[in-house]
């Protein structure tokens, strides 16, 4: 005699992949227990009490015999509670307690956690499902506070519940749960602080606006309360809004990360600024379950390294790959994962370790070789991969008079950025800080000034390969906020003097 096994389905979660998943079970005469197979993590394994105090809750009887649950396929490591609400459906199913309606038609996915008392409680990581289930043409069952997120990425029907009894009463046919329906647009996250603020720092103004223009990474070097933090946490509003893609790529990384997705952010240029003592494996992704990392969550975005020297070097030094690649590759035992990382990187720093090199306001205390350890604790190879470094100086008393140090407001700003960057994405279909090495070749078309320039700074200062290509790229951008169709030398000049610490390096300044 053949034993009934009921099937539902769900989606397991492995990286940025949602695997399709059927939780299959049987009851079976015999000893009382319960054998949860198929990979599941310990939390998977901690279902088999919820479910057992919410069946009992809501009225229903748990078996006495032998209940077996596979999670298939089996090879797919399974965690998190979102397992538990079709779980306990298929013991229901299984055991003869719940009646389930004949296929309508649409097969449907459920998700949930549940609490003790029958509860439908939010998981993690449903945003992601949803995309994948509705590319199976799959309605979505969700616990209700996921429903808003799940619909950001469904184009099937998702229904919401928040009790087991609800969703038992839908399956048997008793009372269909609603389709979940978008809430009214409440006011949306408030306005990006404003350039404005800074008072002074010009320079580094317009080192920002270049940075904003075409994804460039940018360095900036000066004592403490001169606007460094200031000016990097108003770079997203130069910045042009999220594409619906591009939303849509933020909101599965937060949606899968220890972060969570929030809607409230939907929508919203990430500005990730993790504290000096992150770990590598915080900031890049890792852990057991290959989790994206802040330079993950900050894709599309700005991430700011405030104290970079802080850093811990092997911290620094994980960013290399990621700067250029723009992905992180994960790969531990039990999972592989890929999460994007196209991050525009800020960071700061002192000058020294007490901060007042060079500062005529302070006293610097520092001697050159506890100035030079300090400023080692940055790589050349990290350094040669920052597109811009700047100094900034201590602001001046006549700065904080009405109107004179502030300069255009980031709205202004902002539409300089917009109007360079759709120059870009018609010419090469990318931010000049991603042109590959062919297309700096065929976009970076230099004047013969401009070469002859190029040329003589790439000799006098030692410049590297990776440097002549970021300089290019820089000067493209430059060109593009002048409308210009090739790279003068003037362009050149700037970009050149955009990169402070290289001149430090050279030769000649050594001797």
């Amino acid at each position: 005699m053949s034993l009934p096994v009921a099937t539902l389905c769900c989606r397991a979660q492995v990286g940025l992949e949602a695997p399709l998943v059927q939780v299959e079970v049987t009851v079976a005469s015999g000893l009382p227990a319960f054998h949860l197979v198929g990979l599941p993590a310990t939390v998977v394994r901690e279902s088999r009490d919820r479910v057992q105090a919410a069946l009992l809750s809501c009225g229903f009887e748990f078996p006495a015999g032998r209940i077996v649950v596979n999670l298939a396929p089996a090879e797919i490591p399974k965690e998190g509670g979102r397992f538990e609400l079709p779980i306990a459906l298929g013991i229901l199913i299984a055991s003869g307690q719940l009646t389930q309606k004949p296929d309508r038609g649409v097969p449907c996915e459920l998700y949930g956690e549940l609490g003790l008392g029958g509860q439908v409680k939010s998981v993690r990581g449903i945003l992601l499902a949803a995309a994948h289930a509705s590319r199976d043409g799959h309605e979505v069952i969700v616990p209700a506070a996921n429903a808003d997120e799940a619909l950001v990425a469904a184009t099937t029907p998702v229904r919401a519940a928040s009790h087991l009894q609800e969703v038992c009463r839908h399956l048997s046919g008793e009372e269909p749960l609603r389709l979940h329906a978008p809430r009214s647009p409440t006011s949306r996250f408030g306005a990006e602080p404003d350039l404005r603020d800074v008072r002074g720092q010009f320079q580094a103004k317009r080192a920002l606006l270049i940075a904003a223009a075409g994804s460039h990474s940018l360095l900036m070097m000066g004592p403490p309360g001169c606007g460094k933090s200031m000016l990097a946490q108003r770079l997203p509003g130069l910045l042009p809004p999220l594409g619906c893609g591009e939303a849509l790529d933020c909101a599965a990384i937060a949606s899968v990360s220890p972060v969570g997705f929030s809607m409230s952010n939907f929508g919203r240029r990430p500005f990730r600024s993790p504290h000096h003592t992150t770990s590598s494996v915080a900031l890049v992704g890792g852990g057991s379950h290959a989790r994206p990392g802040e330079i993950s969550l900050a894709h599309h975005g700005v991430l700011f390294l405030d104290e970079l020297p802080e850093f811990d070097r092997q911290v620094l030094e994980a960013l290399r790959e990621p700067l250029e690649a723009g992905i992180v590759r994960i790969s531990r035992a039990a999972a592989h994962a890929d999460y994007p990382a196209e991050f525009q990187l800020i960071a700061a720093m002192n000058p020294c370790p007490c901060g007042h090199l060079g500062d005529p306001a302070g006293a610097c205390r520092c001697t050159p070789a506890q100035t030079q350890r300090y400023r080692a604790r940055i790589s050349g190879p990290v350094l040669d991969r920052l597109d811009m470094h700047i100094e900034l100086p201590r602001v001046e008393v006549s700065d904080f008079d009405s109107g004179v140090g502030r300069g255009e407001p980031s709205a202004v700003l902002a539409a300089r950025v917009a109007t360079a960057r759709s120059l870009q994405l018609v010419r090469q279909s990318r931010c000049n800080a991603r042109l590959s090495d062919a297309q700096v070749d065929q976009c970076c078309i230099l004047q013969p000034g401009a070469r002859v320039l190029l040329d003589r700074a790439m000799k006098h200062l030692r410049f590297s390969g990776r440097t002549r290509q970021r300089i290019l790229k820089l000067a493209r951008t430059i060109a593009d906020l002048d409308g210009r169709d090739a790279i003068a030398d003037i362009h050149v000049s700037e970009a050149v003097m955009l990169r402070c610490l290289d001149r430090e390096r050279a030769p000649s300044a050594r001797q």
